[in-house]
């Protein structure tokens, strides 16, 4: 299981890091843990089904 910052799940989807954690707190992208700072963390996969889903209905 590989595990995305939310810089990283920003860069993968092309929105900004706000956006990312807007969709975790409405519970939109399951975080899976937080790092050092508080931040969640999220499962590779979750994106990249949650980028296919997106897609699929109109875009981010």
């Amino acid at each position: 299981m590989s595990l995305m910052s939310v810089d990283e799940v920003a860069e993968f989807l092309g929105v900004q890091n706000i956006r990312v954690e807007r969709l975790a707190r409405e519970n939109l992208l399951v975080t899976t843990d937080k790092d050092e700072q508080g931040k969640p963390l999220f499962k590779k996969e979750d994106v990249e089904r949650y980028k296919i889903l997106a897609e699929r209905l109109g875009g981010l």
